[in-house]
């Protein structure tokens, strides 16, 4: 045998679960926008036309990586705390999120929920209802969640740029943002910038809505009699 059939002999065979795990990793250390099938088709020591054999194109590739990712999601646990559950899973879904930077942008391209996030979305939906809380209040639960049931959220502003003293001139036309800029912690690892700490943000908001929908769950809301009491 030549060193050359050694060498084809030796070589992992190459399988759709291999190509999207390369994938994730390439992009984790290159980021999203480098990913290129070319570059991809390097990596795994293939001519580019061998990844075709397993996905059609660079946006089923996309789908691919997002069911990946969201498959590194703890799964559900049971208990008798709704709010403890979801906000478990929902947090680890955060974690997820944080080690793949990329992913949250690849989840929001998507023309359609993917099979992995559609599964995801489905278990959390029944973690309310679980919870007690209506089909009705579970729908609307699951809007006003929106992207935070995958662990991330879309911030106002960037305030990724350096901390400090807000400028004076800009204090004076905008005081009250200036006043809570000058009030924020510091956290110069967090994903929504320097000036805030993104974790506690985003548990704080978390906790606010799972209390909130607690709150409407005991009252018994439903839509049907919020929109009455809204008309005029």
């Amino acid at each position: 045998m030549t060193r050359q059939e050694a060498t084809h002999t030796q070589r992992i065979p190459l399988n759709k679960d291999r190509v999207l795990r390369t994938a994730v990793a390439l992009a984790d250390t290159t980021g999203i926008d480098a990913l290129s099938m070319r570059r991809l088709a390097q990596e795994l020591d293939v001519v580019p036309m061998a990844l075709y054999k397993h996905v059609a194109n660079k946006e089923e590739l996309l789908d691919g990586m997002a069911d990946a990712v969201v498959g590194e999601i703890d799964p559900p646990v049971s208990g008798p705390d709704w709010q403890r559950v979801v906000r478990g899973r929902i947090l680890s879904a955060r974690r997820v999120l944080l080690r793949h930077p990329w992913a949250a942008r690849v989840i929001e391209s998507r023309s359609a929920p993917t099979p992995a996030v559609l599964a995801y979305l489905d278990s959390m939906a029944g973690s309310f209802r679980d919870g007690g809380l209506s089909a009705d209040l579970t729908h609307h639960v699951m809007h006003a969640m929106g992207s935070r049931l995958l662990g991330f959220s879309q911030e106002l502003f960037d305030t990724s740029g350096p901390s400090g003293p807000p400028d004076p001139a800009l204090a004076a036309h905008y005081p009250h943002i200036a006043e809570l800029a000058a009030t924020a912690a510091h956290d110069e690892g967090s994903t929504v910038g320097g000036g805030c700490d993104d974790q506690f943000e985003f548990e704080f908001a978390l906790d606010l809505l799972l209390d909130g929908f607690e709150g409407l769950r005991r009252q018994g809301w439903t839509s049907a009699r919020a929109k009455a009491s809204h008309r005029p």
